[in-house]
């Protein structure tokens, strides 16, 4: 395969960056040479038109500095008191770097709850999408200010796999401290051969997972094992690769040495194969012949072509679409609860504010969370 395509055809970029990468681990201070090439790089991608995210890691491991903490294993609130401080100094930083360009930069704390409960799980990507829609660079890290050692990632390459799940994202690069999943571990084993490519993940696969390398990060080859299948399953390519050189990004691009996890289909085939297969229906929506031509043209559902509504369910909550003989003929997530999607039956889009309080979506059913049946 040509190394770089998932990368180069991609149009929406997940970065993760280590902590072991943005932050010297003798002086525990940012890399910041390294980091400017980072920096030069995302704004080559945006400059083709590419969307991007950055995760980044390294919160901890410049608040310990300034704190002063010692050497070693924290206590769990020596994290969180760690994180509070390093965040300013993380925030500004890439704030700092981006701004002659014109970027703006927004930073977003997510904890494992944001991806598992589904209102927030929500909200936190419509706040992403918001952003990406209006040009920012949203930077990314766990909030480890509040997270528990019961409801946190535990690390960042795991956040970034369910970050690239929720914002729908085509690739997923993880730089790391190694070029790639091997065959063994290179450091014990000089036999050991990089993987390029792996398109099933197999138990022989995971277990060639080990234990991190570094003193600052917590992510060893197993955790991007295991974000590997988040993202996979989402329709993202993954790839792990050496982040430690200059211009990271532009080497994948060059060809350098990476392992690349490869999706059986793409991001919106995925989605729309997890709404119409994994999901049960709460509840259902009656249309009238109008709408149902609409949505056979690829259309969204708007209120005015609903004729009633059927069941109890919640935003975000999958529901069936019927057809004016009561046939389900597409299934997706809505965007409204029952009680207000019933109160919008039959109404113009440019009420629903008048009509509920609130300026909710145009649609009912937005055509990138509907699929149709047949």
């Amino acid at each position: 395969m040509n190394t770089a395509a998932p990368l180069t055809r991609a149009r929406r970029i997940v970065v993760k960056v280590g902590s072991a990468l943005l932050v010297d681990q003798a002086s525990g201070q940012v890399n910041r040479p390294w980091l400017e090439t980072l920096v030069e790089d995302l704004l080559r991608l945006r400059a083709r038109n590419q969307e991007v995210v950055l995760v980044s890691s390294g919160a901890i491991a410049l608040g310990r500095r300034e704190l002063k903490l010692p050497a070693g294993a924290l206590q769990l609130e020596q994290s969180q008191a760690a994180a509070a401080v390093g965040q300013i100094t993380l925030a500004h930083i890439y704030k700092e770097l981006l701004a002659p360009s014109g970027i703006t930069v927004a930073q977003v704390l997510l904890t494992l709850e944001d991806s598992e409960r589904r209102r927030r799980y929500l909200n936190a990507r419509a706040t992403l999408t918001s952003l990406l829609d209006l040009g920012a660079l949203p930077v990314i890290n766990e909030n480890d200010t509040v997270a528990t050692t019961e409801i946190r990632y535990g690390d960042n390459d795991r956040l970034a796999a369910r970050v690239a799940q929720m914002t729908s994202a085509d690739c997923l690069l993880l730089l790391s401290d190694v070029a790639g999943l091997y065959t063994a571990d290179p450091n014990l084993d000089s036999s050991a051969r990089l993987i390029p490519e792996v398109r099933e993940i197999t138990p022989e696969i995971e277990a060639m997972g080990g234990r991190s390398a570094s003193a600052v990060g917590s992510g060893g080859m197993a955790t991007k094992i295991a974000a590997a299948k988040i993202a996979t399953s989402a329709g993202c390519a993954m790839a792990i690769a050496a982040g430690a050189p200059m211009h990271p990004v532009r080497r994948i691009e060059e060809g350098a040495a990476c392992s690349w996890f490869l999706p059986a289909s793409n991001p919106e085939n995925a989605r729309k194969q997890w709404i119409a297969g994994a999901l049960r229906p709460s509840g259902a929506l009656s249309i009238d012949a109008g709408a149902q031509n609409a949505l056979r043209s690829g259309k969204s559902l708007l209120p005015a072509g609903v004729t009633a509504v059927s069941g109890r369910f919640e935003r975000g909550d999958t529901v069936s679409v019927l057809d004016p003989a009561g046939v389900e003929i597409a299934r997706g997530m809505i965007a409204y609860n029952d009680r207000d999607a019933a109160r919008l039956v039959g109404k113009r889009s440019a009420d629903i504010e008048a009509l509920l309080g609130f300026r909710g979506r145009s649609e009912m059913i937005h055509r990138d969370d509907l699929v149709m049946m047949q």
